[in-house]
């Protein structure tokens, strides 16, 4: 019954319509504040302004950084970080930064996440010239912890050429630490792990002393650092990390539930020692309860690695998948809600055209998916300089609208697409929270349905390359009706709960248990 009515959904939605029409000009048009034509880099969603809406954080390389919130008045995006030093989120634009890469997550355990900011100033690996920021909502306003008087002394706040940046729960605490994958030059440039010192410090004071804790975790590691990505790899719910390096080989530490982590890429078959990769995601792409590795190489060969039953990794791409190309984001969705996984390339134009492209990885009974171009329509982008990209549903339609950064070199304002077939499509989404209240990035969310059998979902710490995507399980259902969910937080506790047909199209805020 599964085959059959698989093959059904294939015939219908497999044909010629286009996946992407461009709606930049109604939701985000060129504006000098809103959508300014400048180098931008990663992109991350998190609430911000704390009004329980998601906003989008771009890392401005050539200008400032914005925040971009729906204004559901104007059905517009609109940039809240203005000029203007009595507005909450000025320090946040740090113009002098010029931003990569950015982060979101709850470091000190408030509710509220901090936003990190990795800054280079055109340094390509070891030291830079200027230190990263992590900004806290303090005394009214957000404001950079590593500047802090106990941070400097500290000697926290290196400035290094860091290439990505991602949140883990390493601990299971609720508290997060930032995982920074720098360039080393030599033996200046280990990658990073910063976190709050809990003996140090007073977060009802609104003072949070910082550490880094990289050796102490046992990911010191010098190499040319890129992609990272974080969840239930090989754990079951502790938070493991996976680097995709370049010109060496792939890191996958796996959380040994002490805090410190082992490097087991060599003995799971990442290591991929040869390529250079970039962006990389997480997700099943099989239904099978075990969680897949998806990253690009930089003009290399693309990879789909499928985990095993022995926690080792097969890659299946196909040679249209892995068709090489100047990869920098990759996102594994379901943008059409129609229960089956996309993957999203996000190309760089430096060398002639380099478009974007879209496939569909469609779940098979007992056997690998099937691996589909589709027409990625107006987000195709041959031109596009694109260096970072993310996925939020800011209107709530319950359809995954995306947004693309362009910069490095050439200035392009960011571009809005919507998923052209809005067929009505069943959907859910679910949003767990940590003890604190805060997003629970890393979990791990699984629905059961009625027809085609449990999904699995990772609530993003940090992945595509600079990039973090929402703190949302999005789940399209199709026709098809979800029965039930289990929530595992990183520190080992689930949640069962049924799901009613009420909560179908709905969004799900889950709490932690006994919060």
């Amino acid at each position: 019954m599964w085959v059959f009515w698989t093959f059904l959904l294939y015939l219908s939605l497999s044909g010629v319509h286009s996946m992407f029409s461009e709606v930049t000009d109604s939701v985000l048009p060129p504006h000098a504040l809103h959508n300014p034509t400048q180098r931008n880099y990663g992109m991350a969603v998190t609430d911000v302004d704390g009004d329980g809406d998601l906003e989008v954080v771009v890392a401005g390389y050539s200008g400032s950084n914005l925040i971009l919130k729906y204004d559901r008045d104007q059905k517009r995006l609109v940039n809240i970080a203005v000029n203007d030093r009595n507005s909450p989120y000025y320090n946040l634009r740090d113009p002098e930064g010029n931003a990569i890469g950015v982060t979101a997550c709850d470091v000190d355990g408030d509710g509220r996440e901090e936003i990190y900011f990795l800054n280079t100033n055109n340094a390509f690996s070891g030291q830079a010239s200027y230190s990263d920021k992590l900004f806290k909502f303090r005394n009214g306003r957000f404001e950079d912890l590593l500047s802090d008087d106990i941070n400097v002394r500290r000697g926290v706040a290196k400035r290094m050429a860091g290439r990505s940046v991602a949140c883990v729960d390493r601990k299971g605490t609720g508290r997060y630490s930032i995982y920074v994958s720098n360039y080393a030059r030599g033996n200046v440039g280990a990658h990073a792990l910063i976190e709050m010192d809990e003996s140090a410090s007073d977060v009802t004071k609104g003072i949070i002393a910082l550490s880094d804790v990289a050796s102490q975790a046992r990911v010191n590691k010098y190499t040319g650092g890129r992609g990272v990505v974080v969840g239930p790899i090989l754990n079951d719910a502790r938070s493991d990390i996976f680097c995709d390096n370049e010109n060496g080989p792939n890191f996958l530490f796996r959380n040994n539930g002490d805090g410190t982590f082992t490097d087991m890429a060599a003995q799971a078959g990442v290591e991929d020692r040869y390529q250079h990769g970039r962006g990389v995601a997480l997700a099943d792409f099989n239904g099978d309860g075990k969680i897949d590795i998806v990253y690009g190489n930089w003009n290399g060969p693309h990879r789909l690695y499928m985990q095993t039953d022995q926690k080792t990794f097969k890659n299946i791409a196909t040679k249209s998948f892995s068709v090489s190309s100047p990869v920098r984001t990759v996102i594994a969705a379901d943008f059409d809600n129609d229960l089956q996984l996309e993957v999203f390339f996000n190309n760089i134009a430096y060398r002639g055209n380099a478009p974007n492209k879209i496939f569909r990885v469609m779940r098979r009974e007992s056997a690998d998916p099937t691996i589909t171009e589709l027409n990625i329509g107006d987000a195709s982008e041959p031109e596009g300089r694109g260096t970072g990209a993310t996925v939020v549903d800011f209107d709530g339609d319950g359809y995954l609208d995306l947004l693309v950064a362009h910069g490095e070199s050439a200035s392009q304002p960011i571009s809005v697409y919507k998923v052209k077939q809005s067929s009505g499509n069943n959907w859910l989404r679910v949003m767990p929270r940590t003890r604190y209240g805060a997003f629970a990035r890393g979990a791990k969310v699984v629905i059961h349905t009625k027809q085609s059998g449990v999904h699995t979902r990772i609530i993003d710490g940090g992945s595509g390359y600079l990039c973090e995507m929402e703190p949302v399980a999005h789940f399209g259902l199709g026709s098809d009706q979800a029965t039930k969910i289990e929530v595992y937080w990183p520190d080992g506790r689930s949640l069962t709960r049924p799901v009613s047909p009420t909560d179908m199209n709905t969004v799900m805020e889950i709490t932690y248990p006994g919060a």
